[in-house]
């Protein structure tokens, strides 16, 4: 197999780094088994370590620091067949710390390298759950108050089946990722590295002061026989195989054929008590109608009856991997809580994308094309605007049409609800 780097995005680390060192046997470690990007998954944080998945061609996860492993546990379930590997650095781990603890108990099958370089090195030489307490760092006396954490050992009393202590010098560092990654279960790699941007410029620390300190500490190579059991993802599926099946979901027939079948992401911007995420569920029905792929995120206040309420839909006839929205199709905008809460995003818009305003809404100048309703001029309470402008949108035969949008009805209400729902989508004029 060829190499996953990113030729677009060279890797780039202080000179010395031990990083460089981990990256390139990741990377032939992904040659050696043969692993194409979509066999595989790479999950960072934040820090140096963090950089690892934007310098390899594969699909990735970069998220909060120390948070790591809670999404890689996400992915693991929700897409066993990938092979999920973790990045992290000892800043992360510390951060991380009960998260780590949780996967060593869970043994799910993700494989997690530490890229322990004693110290946070992106910002600043701060010491971290690893700095040796007569290590000389960033945060002065404070790393002799504390006793660090010996990783192995922690990670192998929390319940971790498989625990690997190396140095990035090791010739063999490819293999041992390998073994790694091919356990099935939680594997943890704590791979001692050198940082001559911050921590070697206070402290001598060497390929050989590594080995040797490596030689003085509980071995640490492979499977832990007292932990050894089924691999998390694996057995939770033998279990719930013999589970009493839940009630079964509601079901939403494909009986149309969509407007235009192409990926349609479509965008509710409103306010608290217009209904926006209803509205987006209704979207998603009528969706579904079509046979269509869909996926539906949500953002409003914490506060009840108050500020922004936003929906954000996809529509696709094809599996949907990722659910942002940077160029939507249509903006149905709806209140100017919601159009201030995403004014970034209208900077991007062409005439490609189409707003539906409400009148009396304030856009930010852009080059889409916008379609006004006067919602009030027809009566219409600001409840029932978000669905009203669904009705539009059905009409100008756009995303959806009035077909999709009452069969979508039909399946979310029943009696006077529904009655009123068609009603209000029978009525609705489309305006200019």
């Amino acid at each position: 197999m060829p190499s996953l780097l990113n030729t677009s995005r060279p890797p780039v680390f202080c000179p010395g780094c031990a990083h460089d060192r981990i990256l390139h046997a990741l990377d032939k470690t992904f040659q050696n088994m043969g692993l194409s990007g979509h066999q595989t998954v790479i999950v960072s944080d934040i820090g140096c370590s963090g950089l690892f998945d934007t310098f390899f061609h594969t699909h990735a996860l970069h998220g909060l620091h120390g948070r790591a492993l809670t999404y890689a546990t996400g992915l693991k379930m929700a897409r066993p067949e990938l092979h999920v590997i973790v990045t992290m650095g000892d800043g992360g781990l510390g951060i991380g710390g009960a998260h780590l603890l949780a996967a060593c108990r869970r043994n799910l099958d993700i494989t997690l390298l530490i890229l322990n370089n004693f110290n946070f090195g992106m910002t600043g030489g701060q010491f971290s759950a690893t700095t040796p307490a007569e290590a000389q760092v960033g945060s002065d006396f404070l790393n002799r108050m504390e006793k660090p954490l010996d990783i192995c050992r922690v990670t192998s009393s929390a319940g971790a089946a498989y625990v690997v202590r190396s140095s990035a010098y090791q010739k063999d560092l490819a293999q041992r990722i390998e073994s790694a990654v091919r356990f099935e279960g939680f594997a943890v790699l704590d791979i001692w590295g050198v940082c001559p941007g911050r921590y070697t410029k206070r402290n001598r620390l060497t390929p050989q002061t590594i080995d040797k300190s490596l030689a003085k500490l509980p071995p640490a190579d492979g499977p832990v026989a007292e932990n050894t059991r089924k691999e998390y993802g694996r057995h939770y599926r033998e279990l719930a195989a013999d589970r009493k099946q839940a009630a079964p979901l509601l079901k939403i027939e494909a009986i149309f054929d969509p407007p235009d079948p192409v990926q349609q992401e479509v965008i509710l911007l409103g306010n608290a008590g217009q209904r926006i995420i209803t509205a987006g569920e209704i979207l998603c029905f009528a969706g579904l109608t079509a046979g269509l792929r869909v996926t539906q995120k949500n953002e409003y206040n914490i506060t009840v009856m108050r500020g922004h309420s936003i929906s954000e839909i996809i529509l696709s006839p094809h599996e949907i991997g990722y659910t942002g929205i940077e160029k939507p199709t249509v903006i149905l905008a709806l209140s100017q809580e919601g159009v201030d809460r995403r004014v970034r995003i209208f900077n991007q818009l062409d005439s490609d994308t189409m707003i539906i305003k409400a009148r009396g809404i304030d856009l930010p100048s852009c080059h889409a094309r916008i379609h006004q309703v006067d919602f009030k001029k027809q009566r219409i309470k600001a409840v029932n605007w978000a669905l009203a402008a669904l009705a539009v949108l059905a009409k100008l035969n756009k995303v959806i049409h009035i077909e999709m949008l009452q069969s979508a009805l039909e399946s979310k209400f029943k009696g006077k609800t529904l009655a009123a729902a068609l009603d209000l989508v029978r009525e609705v004029e489309i305006d200019h």
